[in-house]
C-alpha cells in the first residue's frame, strides 16, 4: 500500500479507449476497443472468438459527427470489472482504471493539486474517500482484479 497520492487530474474519458466487457456469447472476459479517429469500435473476446465491429459515426440534424463514448457502450456491453460494495457498486473500465482507483483509496496521504470539477476523483462517489471503506474496498478490487 502506498502512503501517498499524488492527483493526476485523469478523467474517465481517459479510460474510454479499451473497456474490459462480459462477452455477449460467452459471459467470459471480452475487449472492446475504440478508436476515434478512425471512427470505429471493436469487440473482440479471446475465449470464444466472437467480435464485431461498428462505426463511431452518428448524424445528428443532417450533420455527421464522431460520438464519444466508452468502448463497451458502442456494443451496450456488461462491464467485465463491476461488483457489490453494501448499496453501491465500484466498477472499472480496465487494468489502469482499476489502478488508479487503487493507488486512491489505499493511500493515507491524498494530495489534490488544484484539482478541476471534472476530474475523476471529483466525480467519485462519497464512499470512495471513506477512510473506514478503505481495507474493504481495496480486497474488493483485488477480487475484481483476480476475476
Amino acid at each position: 500500500m502506498k502512503t501517498r497520492f499524488r492527483d493526476q487530474k485523469l478523467r474517465i474519458s481517459e479510460f474510454y479507449k479499451k473497456v474490459f466487457i462480459q462477452c455477449p456469447r460467452c459471459d467470459l472476459k471480452a475487449i472492446s476497443t475504440v478508436d476515434y479517429e478512425t471512427r470505429n469500435a471493436r469487440l473482440l473476446c479471446e475465449n470464444c472468438t466472437y467480435n464485431k465491429d461498428c462505426s463511431t459515426e452518428t448524424t445528428f440534424f443532417g450533420s455527421t459527427g464522431n460520438l464519444i463514448l466508452p468502448a463497451h457502450q458502442y456494443f451496450y456491453a456488461n462491464l467485465w470489472l463491476l461488483a457489490p460494495f453494501k448499496n453501491d457498486i465500484v466498477w472499472a473500465y480496465n487494468y489502469d482504471h482499476l489502478d488508479y482507483l487503487e493507488a486512491y483509496i489505499g493511500a493515507k496521504l491524498r494530495e489534490k493539486q488544484d484539482r478541476e470539477h471534472y476530474t475523476l476523483l471529483e466525480k467519485l462517489p462519497l464512499f470512495y474517500h471513506d477512510r473506514k471503506n478503505r481495507d474493504s474496498l481495496l480486497k474488493l478490487i483485488s477480487k475484481l482484479r483476480l476475476k
